[in-house]
């Protein structure tokens, strides 16, 4: 069986969501699917060192502003910072996601909240919003969230996880081993799926 593509992500990551549009095709183009792996990525930079400077930076801050406004042009999809996004708990949608991931409905969660954070304006701070947000998305919004109550422990794993795999920050994308970081790798991404052998 080919190994699934492991995209690591956090929502509160813009480049992440951008990633997240084009994910699904390029995975199914090269006969994959794709393990979802969410994790915290301001505890992952303090574990290996990484400092944000996009944040503490203000001309790369307002550099990235223009660059992912290209890049979602590029990639005709919508892209609007929720304007509640400051309040968003990004541990409890890490959970949720895992609680999805569990029900098989890993994808389905992974592009309705990336969605709702960055071209949307639902406030997912609101528990009963982000249970609706689910269900629009066909998925068990109450269920979810109940179940997402137990991933605490499983969601700061993951964030080990990346640490362990030389992970730094968020997207990242590993092809087995080769690790590429960055919604501009894509096509590095796609280079090493075109040379990866097939399974039979």
């Amino acid at each position: 069986m080919t190994e699934p593509l492991a995209f690591y992500f956090d929502y509160r990551s813009p480049y992440s969501y951008l990633a997240s549009t084009q994910l699904t095709d390029l995975a199914a183009a090269h006969g994959r699917t794709i393990r979802y792996v969410p994790f915290d990525v301001l505890a992952l930079m303090k574990i290996v060192g990484n400092r944000p400077t996009t944040v503490e930076c203000e001309a790369k801050g307002r550099y990235a502003r223009n660059d992912l406004a290209r890049w979602a042009q590029r990639y005709g999809v919508g892209f609007a910072r929720n304007p509640g996004l400051r309040r968003f708990d990004f541990g409890q949608l890490g959970c949720v996601t895992l609680a999805a991931i569990a029900q098989g409905t890993g994808e389905a969660c992974v592009l309705a909240l990336f969605t709702a954070a960055w071209n949307g304006d639902d406030d997912l701070s609101d528990r009963a919003t982000l249970a609706g947000v689910l269900d629009r998305a066909g998925l068990d919004g109450a269920a979810l969230l109940q179940q997402a109550e137990a991933e605490g422990e499983r969601f700061a794993a993951c964030t080990q996880e990346a640490a362990a795999r030389g992970v730094f920050g968020a997207p990242t994308v590993f092809v087995g081993d080769d690790m590429f970081f960055g919604n501009d790798r894509l096509d590095f991404v796609r280079e090493a799926l075109a040379a990866a052998p097939q399974a039979m």
